[in-house]
């Protein structure tokens, strides 16, 4: 399948906690760090129109919706965006608000902020706004991005709560039905600074078909017809892949034990690197073998 769209997904940028992790903090919009420059600057060239697109921020996930848009306007405006909206949708009525939609259509990217991702698909799933998306991200030279929650909710299969300490015992981990932009894979977000990486390993190990991805903060992926990954950011992404697990004690254990997995593949991404999904093989940038394999080293 030929997709127009483009995937930014970002694994965040600010501990803002959630229901399974109690850390949220009050003083969150004093704090708010909006990544590199990198980062937004890379969504906005990658873009349509570039300065002239249409970006609209969607809030839904946030407990701090009014404080948050306002802050990811400054932050785009300040990267040279000239068109930048917010759209506060709080209930699943004004996801099929006829203004809503409309300026929906009217945009070349969409930015999903943090927040809780079982918050941001039980308000815009299957709604005539979810429906809008999946079709501008099929059909459009139209950009989907999203951080923490806004990038853990792309995917067809999305973790939605288990704690980082009790990761790898069994049914710690709970995982439902995302946004459906993206399948096979399932993405972490927040990944190396709130030690996820027994997540992963859980969601990957229940069915060793989907390639676990693991955002690390002011990190992220631009994917390209959803088969070419690049990194972007200054930290790493970890990938963890499935397919050649030799055995597990999955099905044997009770909930609440520990689960072994006998050769699980995991891949390390930092900026510029590559991964493709349609053949699960990575090309590092840097590569001590560049020269070998005529890769540029710039």
């Amino acid at each position: 399948m030929n997709i127009k769209g483009k995937l930014m997904i970002i694994g965040g940028a600010v501990d803002k906690g959630s229901f399974t992790e109690a850390s949220f903090d009050a003083n969150v919009a004093n704090n708010l760090n909006f990544f590199e420059t990198g980062i937004l600057k890379r969504l906005i060239l990658e873009s349509k129109h570039k300065e002239d697109s249409k970006i609209e921020v969607i809030t839904t996930a946030s407990k701090i919706p009014r404080e948050i848009g306002p802050e990811y306007v400054k932050a785009l405006e300040y990267l040279g965006a000239k068109n930048v909206g917010v759209l506060h949708i709080e209930k699943r009525e004004q996801a099929t608000a006829p203004e809503v939609l409309e300026r929906l259509k009217a945009a070349d990217v969409v930015m999903f902020t943090g927040g809780d991702q079982l918050r941001l698909t039980s308000i815009l799933g299957g709604t005539a706004f979810h429906d809008i998306i999946l079709d501008k991200y099929h059909n459009e030279d139209f950009i989907y991005a999203g951080t923490s929650a806004g990038a853990a909710a792309a995917s067809n299969n999305m973790i939605y709560q288990g704690s980082s300490s009790e990761a790898l015992l069994k049914g710690e981990v709970k995982i439902t039905s995302g946004l459906g932009l993206i399948d096979g894979v399932i993405i972490d977000t927040h990944f190396v600074q709130r030690g996820r990486i027994g997540r992963l390993f859980q969601a990957v190990v229940g069915n060793p078909k989907v390639l676990g991805i693991g955002l690390g903060e002011d990190t992220g992926l631009l994917i390209k017809n959803n088969t070419q990954m690049e990194a972007i950011g200054s930290g790493l992404v970890i990938l963890v892949d499935g397919r050649e697990i030799k055995d597990t004690n999955l099905t044997q254990v009770e909930l609440g034990q520990p689960i072994s997995i006998s050769h699980l593949v995991t891949h390390v991404m930092s900026m510029y690197d590559t991964f493709d999904l349609s053949t699960h093989k990575m090309f590092i940038r840097s590569s001590q073998y560049a020269d070998e394999l005529g890769l540029p080293t710039d």
